[in-house]
C-alpha cells in the first residue's frame, strides 16, 4: 500500500554521531516529530515527521561511504520516506577524494535526483558561506582551527571549488544576491543553472542568516535530495512538511532523564573541549596516548577509578592533550592505527561506565562519540532537552540511559556544568 505523501517523513542520513544528535536537536526545535536511529538496521516505520540515521563515514574511504549511504536511503526508503538528505558538518569536512561529493552522488542515482542544493551554513554557531566561501565566524575556514585538522585539513574555503574536486559532475552556485531577493529568486536562479548543467548536478547556495536557510528551503521543498549542514536540514524538513499540508506542532514534550550517577568522557583534542576540561571542577583522569593504545591498561585505570569517585558526584575521564605528537610518534603506529585504538578503547570504557551505574554520560569528540555509540549497540533514542545550540541529550529508555554526544568544536567553556545542570531541571 502507497503511504499518503501528507504522512511520508523526511529521511536524513548523518556522517557522524554528533551531526546526527546536532540536526536531530534542530528538527525537534522546529516542532517536527523526530526519530533518530543508529544505523541503518536501526530504522524502522514508526510514523514521525523525520528519521534521522547516524552512520559513521565522514573519514573512511570513499566506496564504503557510498555503500553505507546507499542502505541507509533504501533503508529510509522503505519506510515511505520520499525526500532526503544528507547532513554533513558545517565546515565542509572533506578530502579531495570525498566524502561530501561521492556520497551525494550515490545518492542522486538512488533517487533518480537532478540536482543537489547544498548549504552548509550554521549561523548560530558562526558557520556562513558568501560568494561561495566558508567562514568560521569572520575567518575564511582556510586560515581557521580547521586548515590542520588531522584527518580532514580544510585549506581552500571557496566550496564549489571543493565539491568540484570530489564529483565529476557539474557543480554551481546560488549567490547571495539571489538568496537575498527571496525564494522566487532562488527559484528562477536554480532554473537557470538546470538550464546548462549537463544533467543531474550539484549547487552550492550561499547563506547568512537563519533567514536564509528559510528561503533556499521554500525554494527546494520539493526536491528529491537536498545536502549541507542540520541547520538547512532543519529548514528544509520544515517546509516540506508544509509543503505537504503537514505543518509542524512547535510544542512537542521531550522525555524526562533517567537518574543516577554522571560521568563524562572526552576523547576530542579540540581548543573548544580543552577549555571545557579545564573548566570542569570534579575528580579528573587523563590518560597517556600509549594507555590508549594499549587499550587495557587505559579501562583498568578508568574503571579503577569510576569506582572510587562515581559516589562523590559527575568525574571526568579524558586523553592528555599535551601528548598529540605521540599519536604518529612514539607509539609506532600510523596515526590511522593510534586513532583507532584510541577509539576502541574509549568505547570499552563507555561500556564499563554504563555496567557501572552511570546513567548520565556525556562524550566530547566525533570519532569518540561514534566510537562509544557502536561500543554501547545503541540502537534509537529520543531527543531529550537541549544543552547548547546543536547538542541535546539523548535519552535511550530501553536501557534508562541518558547521553549526550558533543562535537569537539562546540559548546562554551562551561559545556560540561551546563549539561549536567540540564540534567538536574
Amino acid at each position: 500500500m502507497t503511504r499518503d505523501r501528507r504522512c511520508a517523513p523526511v529521511g536524513f542520513i548523518a556522517d557522524d554521531i554528533t551531526g546526527a544528535t546536532d540536526l536531530a536537536s534542530a528538527l525537534a526545535a522546529r516542532g517536527l516529530d523526530t526519530r533518530l536511529a543508529f544505523g541503518s538496521s536501526a530504522v524502522c516505520d514508526e510514523g514521525g515527521d523525520a528519521i534521522v540515521v547516524a552512520l559513521k563515514i565522514r573519514s573512511v574511504p570513499a566506496a564504503e561511504a557510498r555503500a553505507a549511504a546507499i542502505e541507509a536511503a533504501e533503508a529510509l526508503l522503505a519506510t515511505g520516506a520520499e525526500q532526503l538528505f544528507s547532513k554533513y558538518c558545517s565546515t565542509f569536512d572533506s578530502t579531495p577524494g570525498g566524502n561530501i561529493g561521492p556520497i551525494a552522488d550515490a545518492l542522486i542515482d538512488v533517487t533518480g535526483a537532478r540536482r543537489v542544493v547544498h548549504c552548509p551554513s550554521y549561523p548560530a554557531n558562526g558557520r556562513t558561506v558568501y560568494l561561495g566561501h566558508l567562514f568560521v565566524g569572520d575567518t575564511l575556514l582556510s586560515e581557521s582551527t580547521m586548515r590542520d585538522h588531522p584527518l580532514n585539513p580544510m585549506r581552500d574555503p571557496h566550496l564549489p571549488r571543493v565539491l568540484a574536486r570530489q564529483t565529476s559532475r557539474d557543480v554551481a552556485l546560488v549567490e547571495f544576491t539571489a538568496v537575498d531577493a527571496g525564494a522566487e529568486a532562488v527559484t528562477t536562479c536554480l532554473e537557470g543553472i538546470a538550464d546548462q548543467a549537463a544533467g543531474a548536478h550539484h549547487v552550492i547556495a550561499d547563506a547568512v542568516r537563519d533567514t536564509d536557510l528559510d528561503t533556499i528551503a521554500q525554494a527546494t521543498a520539493g526536491d528529491r535530495l537536498c545536502a549541507g549542514g542540520a541547520a538547512y536540514g532543519a529548514a528544509f524538513a520544515a517546509a516540506a512538511r508544509t509543503r505537504a499540508g503537514h505543518a509542524p506542532h512547535m510544542q512537542r514534550e521531550r522525555p524526562v532523564l533517567p537518574r543516577g550517577p554522571s560521568a563524562v568522557l572526552a576523547g576530542s583534542l579540540s581548543q573548544a573541549t580543552h577549555e571545557q576540561i579545564r573548566a570542569f571542577d570534579g575528580p579528573t583522569l587523563t590518560l597517556g596516548v600509549v594507555e590508549l593504545v594499549d587499550g587495557d591498561i587505559a579501562v583498568r585505570r578508568s574503571l579503577e577509578f569510576a569506582e572510587r569517585c562515581l559516589s562523590s558526584g559527575p568525574l571526568l575521564i579524558t586523553t592528555d592533550h599535551d601528548a598529540v605528537g605521540l599519536r604518529a610518534g612514539a607509539t609506532g603506529l600510523s596515526p590511522a592505527q593510534v586513532s583507532r585504538r584510541i577509539e576502541v578503547a574509549m568505547g570499552r570504557i563507555g561500556i564499563g561506565l554504563e555496567k557501572a551505574g552511570v546513567r548520565r554520560l556525556i562524550v566530547a569528540g566525533g570519532e569518540t562519540s561514534g566510537a562509544v555509540a557502536e561500543a554501547l549497540s545503541l540502537r534509537s533514542a529520543r531527543i531529550g532537552p537541549d544543552i547548547s545550540v546543536g547538542v541535546p541529550w539523548l535519552v535511550a529508555e530501553d536501557r534508562g540511559l541518558a547521553i549526550a554526544f558533543k562535537s569537539g568544536n562546540f559548546g562554551g567553556p562551561s559545556f560540561f556544568r551546563d549539561a549536567l545542570q540540564v540534567a538536574q531541571t
